[in-house]
């Protein structure tokens, strides 16, 4: 009964804060659900920075009353090293990495909520958070040496899937919406006006993101990788553009042009600004001063000065993309099944809209406000919210994708803290000030993969033209043939 007030309680309060306060309104299951197992991965996140600080380290060490007793009890040294720093972020991504694989082995093929393995999705949250929580602490008892050695290779794999997947979402955002938006525009030239506007405002934002990183990361006597680096980037988006309007790809793909490449070029900007703000900075002597500069920050005298506001901003932008792909992810899943990464750009719109991020959305929608909804009968928040089961047909995503996707991120997460290949020396206080060399790569492979896989979806109908899926496409060479008439030779005597 408890554990079923904690549940309407936290409802109640997400329904308020997703659906507002007025009356007859309510929360989704499904919404409530995802929105909880995002706070639970917001929670563990913080609890891996605080493992990581330097100050927190410091504090268990000396304000612990039992922290002597509990290190003589764990494997290895007895000054509690396994408490803090990297190694304990990667046991606490360790126990949250096996949580989400762990429900995503058990709820595989769950199609509505009326399956009995969907209470383990939707409930029993007061013991999940036990088995969390328990995964975690039995983590810090495996030995310190090959745990450490094999759990970082698992964290490479894991966390460059998770990165290809945030690829994939990014280049079909922008190729659906381009898609909705031109489909539109062919039947009401309106849409034209919105596409224009769109395309108009994201190279805006591009441009004025290539100004500002060339003038806060940049320096005259130093930095000349970034300055490398944005010209290499600043080039490709235009490169980029300029092939997505060549009369060959439109020739074979009339729907593509500027808005998909102003949606990639912000996209690219950012993996830069991302990867510019975790290099280590470089020391020059400029003016008779030793400078510290490659870095953003900048004093009236010109002077590049430590600042970690901007760090923090990127840090908070990566965490709001992960928590994005592990949602949409899990929805396509359930839409085009297992080979959704594939399918999702194929998918044709029949008509426009605003909401065009989630195929099938408006179907879905429709589908289930023609049931009857009703409130939980268990336990009704005071208030008159109440929880709609939107999911008793039919699911609206992919629960094992949604924990699989979520176990990758838990690898990224834990990578992208511990400076990826340098996790040895990994702290907090350094990661998104100071960065590391081998974030810095990471970040960059991961900017031109964009590109790559952004050219292969502009060029590959190129190189298919005698595919199988071609010829089905061109009815006119079908009737061409079949009305060709058949030669007949005629003797006369």
């Amino acid at each position: 009964m408890a554990g079923t007030r904690a549940r309407g309680a936290l409802h109640s309060l997400l329904g308020q804060l997703c659906c507002g306060c007025g009356p007859g309104r309510g929360l989704r299951a499904s919404t409530g659900t995802r929105v909880l197992y995002t706070l639970l991965h917001v929670l563990v996140s913080a609890v891996c920075c605080l493992m990581l600080s330097r100050t927190a380290a410091q504090a268990v060490r000396e304000k612990m009353p039992f922290s002597g007793v509990l290190c003589q009890h764990l494997p290895g040294d007895t000054d509690c090293a396994q408490l803090v720093g990297s190694s304990a972020v990667y046991r606490v991504c360790f126990g949250t990495a096996c949580f989400h694989l762990a429900q995503a082995a058990l709820l595989l093929n769950v199609r509505s909520s009326t399956d009995c393995r969907a209470q383990l999705h939707n409930g029993f949250w007061f013991l999940k958070l036990l088995v969390l929580v328990g995964l975690c602490a039995a983590s810090f008892f495996l030995p310190e040496d090959s745990f450490i050695q094999a759990w970082h290779y698992t964290g490479v794999c894991g966390g460059f899937a998770f990165i290809l997947i945030q690829l994939v979402l990014i280049t079909a955002f922008a190729h659906t919406w381009n898609k909705n938006w031109l489909t539109g525009a062919a039947q009401d030239k309106r849409w034209y006006l919105a596409v224009l506007l769109a395309t108009t405002a994201f190279y805006t934002l591009a441009s004025a993101a290539f100004s500002f990183l060339y003038k806060y990361y940049t320096h005259p006597a130093a930095c000349q990788l970034n300055k490398a680096l944005l010209t290499v980037n600043g080039s490709l988006c235009g490169i980029m553009s300029f092939i997505s309007i060549t009369p060959c790809v439109r020739l074979k793909q009339p729907r593509s042009g500027l808005l998909q490449s102003s949606i990639i070029s912000c996209y690219v900007m950012y993996l830069t600004f991302s990867a510019l703000s975790s290099r280590p900075p470089e020391r020059v002597l400029y003016k008779g001063q030793n400078l510290t500069v490659c870095f953003p920050g900048i004093r009236q005298d010109e002077l590049q000065t430590e600042d970690t506001t901007v760090a923090i901003l990127g840090a908070a932008i990566m965490y709001a993309c992960v928590l994005f792909a592990c949602n949409e992810a899990s929805y396509l899943a359930e839409v085009f099944g297992p080979l959704w990464m594939v399918k999702v750009y194929s998918f044709e719109f029949k008509k426009p809209s605003c909401c065009f991020c989630c195929p099938e959305k408006m179907e879905e929608e429709l589908r289930g406000a023609a049931q009857e909804q009703t409130c939980e009968q268990e336990e009704e928040p005071a208030g008159g919210h109440c929880v709609f089961q939107d999911e008793r047909d039919r699911v609206v995503y992919s629960y094992s994708a949604f924990h699989f996707v979520f176990f990758l991120a838990s690898l990224y997460v834990m990578m992208t803290l511990t400076n990826w290949f340098s996790y040895e020396s990994a702290v907090l206080e350094t990661t998104f000030a100071h960065g590391s060399w081998s974030t810095f790569w990471v970040k960059v492979a991961s900017c031109w993969a964009c590109v790559l896989l952004y050219l292969w979806l502009l060029l590959s109908p190129l190189c298919l033209h005698g595919s199988p899926q071609h010829r089905r496409n061109s009815p006119a060479l079908r009737i061409v043939r079949r009305r060709r008439a058949p030669h007949r030779i005629s003797v006369s005597t």
